[in-house]
C-alpha cells in the first residue's frame, strides 16, 4: 500500500527506454524533408543531424549532473527551485502544464491517427478525434496502474520500433545511390544560414532524453542510472538520426526529396521490391513509433505537477497518491484529460508552433541553475560532468541558438504562448506563495 510516496521500482533499460522512447517519435517523420529544404544540400543536411545531436551532449551532461545531485521527480522545477528560482521554478511547471507537455501528447496522438487514416478513411474529422482520444486513455490506463508494468511497456515497444528504423537502414545502405550525394543546388539558392537552418529543423527531433530526468524519484540507483541513461540515449538517437538521413539522401534524388512532405515514406519506395508497400511499411512504422512516444511522455509528464504540488505550489490534489498503484493517478487523470480537449480544438501546426520554442526557453533556465546550485551545501551530485562550466556554457548557447532558429520560424505563437505564460502565471504563483509558501518553501529547499 501507499504511503504517499512514489518509490523506486524503475532500472536502467525502462530509463534508456523512455528516454529514446521520448525522444524518436513523430519528429523524424515531420522533420526530415524540412532538414534537407532548410539545409539546401546533401551534405549540409546530413551535417545538421550530426550537429543537432552533438549541441545535445553537453545539454544531457548539465542535467545528469543535477538529476545525481538532486535524484527527486520534477526535473528542471527542482532544479530552478534548488537554485533560490522559485518564482522561476513555478512558472517552468506553469509553462510546461498548459503549454507543453498536453499539447505534446496531443499532436501525437493526432499523428499516430493521420497515419491510421490511410488504411482506414473512416477515421478523419471527427471520428477521427475520437480515436486519437480513445489511443490515448488506453495508453494512459497502463501507466495509471502500475509504474512498473509502465516501464516494461516502454521497454517492448521501444524495443519494437527501433527494428523498422534498423531494416531502413541497413536497405538504404544496399541500395543507395551515391551521386544523389554531389546534388547541387541552383545559383543563389544556398546562403550562410542554412546550416543554422537545418540543425533548427531538428530541434524537435532530439527532443526528448531529459524526460527520464521527470522521473529521478522512482529509479533505483539514479546515481549510475540517470547519467548512463541520458548519455547512451544522445548516442543513441544521434547514431540512429544520422544512419537514416545518409539513406534517405542516397535513395531519393535530392531535388525530390526537398520537395516531400513524406521524405521517409518516398525514400523507401527507392528500395526494389518496396515500392508498391512503402507506403503502408512506413505508415505501420510510424504508429509504433509514435505510440511509443507517446506511452512515455504519459509516463512521466504528470510527475512534474505532482512535484509542484507536494511543494505547495499547484493544485493539492495533483499530490496525490493511488492508494493501491501507487502512481501519481490525480495527475494522470488531469493531465491526459486536458490533451484530450486539445485534440478537438487544435491541429498539429499550431501545436508545434509554440511547443519548441518554450521547450528550448525552459531547457536555458535549466542549465543556468547549475551555477547557483553548485553554491549549496547539499549539492553532492554522484556523477560531475567535465569541464563544467565549457560544458554549461555550450549546452546554454546550443538551446538558446535553436530557440533563436525556431523563433523566427514561428514568432506569433512563441510571443503568445510567453505572454499567457506571464499573465497567467504570475498572479497564481503569489497567490500559492501567500498561502503555502513560507511553509513549503523551506521544505523545498532545504
Amino acid at each position: 500500500m501507499s504511503n504517499g510516496t512514489l518509490t523506486r521500482k524503475l532500472g536502467f533499460w525502462s530509463a534508456l527506454a523512455i528516454a529514446v522512447g521520448t525522444t524518436v517519435g513523430s519528429g523524424i517523420f515531420v522533420s526530415t524533408g524540412d532538414v534537407a529544404r532548410a539545409a539546401g544540400t546533401p551534405s549540409i543536411s546530413i551535417l545538421a543531424w550530426i550537429v543537432g545531436g552533438i549541441i545535445a551532449i553537453p545539454q544531457v551532461m548539465v542535467l545528469a549532473e543535477l538529476s545525481t545531485a538532486y535524484p527527486q521527480n520534477g526535473s528542471g522545477y527542482v532544479y530552478l527551485n534548488k537554485a533560490g528560482w522559485r518564482p522561476l521554478a513555478f512558472l517552468y511547471g506553469w509553462a510546461t502544464f498548459w503549454a507543453l507537455d498536453p499539447p505534446s501528447i496531443s499532436i501525437m496522438a493526432l499523428a499516430i491517427v493521420s497515419y491510421v487514416a490511410s488504411f482506414f478513411p473512416f477515421f478523419s474529422g471527427i471520428t477521427g478525434k475520437l480515436l486519437g482520444v480513445a489511443i490515448i486513455l488506453i495508453i494512459t490506463s497502463i501507466h495509471y496502474r502500475s509504474v512498473k508494468e509502465g516501464g516494461f511497456f516502454q521497454v517492448l515497444i521501444t524495443a519494437i520500433k527501433i527494428i523498422p528504423f534498423i531494416i531502413v537502414i541497413v536497405l538504404g545502405i544496399m541500395y543507395m545511390n551515391p551521386s544523389h550525394f554531389s546534388y547541387s543546388p541552383a545559383a543563389g539558392a544556398a546562403g550562410k544560414t542554412s546550416l543554422i537552418g537545418g540543425v533548427s529543423a531538428t530541434t524537435w527531433a532530439y527532443t526528448g532524453m531529459a524526460a527520464i530526468c521527470f522521473m529521478a524519484g522512482e529509479f533505483k540507483n539514479p546515481g549510475k542510472v540517470l547519467p548512463k541513461a541520458l548519455l547512451s540515449s544522445v548516442f543513441i538517437v544521434l547514431g540512429l538520426y544520422t544512419l537514416l538521413a545518409v539513406c534517405v539522401t542516397g535513395l531519393m534524388p535530392f531535388d525530390k526529396l526537398i520537395h516531400s512532405s513524406a521524405a521517409v515514406s518516398d525514400a523507401v519506395k527507392y528500395i526494389p521490391g518496396f515500392s508498391s508497400v512503402a507506403s503502408t511499411f512506413v505508415a505501420i512504422t510510424a504508429i509504433i513509433v509514435i505510440l511509443g512516444s507517446l506511452s512515455s511522455c504519459i509516463m512521466f509528464q504528470p510527475r512534474l505537477e505532482f512535484a509542484m504540488a507536494k511543494d505547495g505550489l499547484f493544485f493539492k490534489r495533483f499530490a496525490k497518491v493511488h492508494p493501491k498503484y501507487e502512481t501519481p493517478s490525480f495527475s494522470i487523470i488531469i493531465q491526459v484529460t486536458y490533451a484530450c480537449i486539445l485534440v478537438f480544438f487544435s491541429n498539429l501546426t499550431e501545436l508545434l508552433g509554440y511547443f519548441t520554442l518554450i521547450q528550448l526557453v525552459i531547457n536555458i533556465l535549466d542549465f543556468a541553475a547549475i551555477y547557483k546550485c553548485r553554491k549549496r551545501d547539499d549539492y553532492k551530485p554522484i556523477y560531475r560532468m567535465p569541464m563544467w562550466r565549457i560544458t554549461t556554457i555550450l549546452a546554454i548557447l546550443g538551446a538558446g541558438w535553436l530557440a533563436w532558429g525556431t523563433f523566427t520560424w514561428a514568432p506569433m505563437q512563441g510571443m503568445i504562448a510567453a505572454l499567457i505564460v506571464i499573465v497567467t502565471g504570475l498572479p497564481v504563483y503569489y497567490y500559492w506563495e501567500k498561502k503555502y509558501g513560507s511553509k513549503q518553501e523551506k521544505r523545498a529547499v532545504s
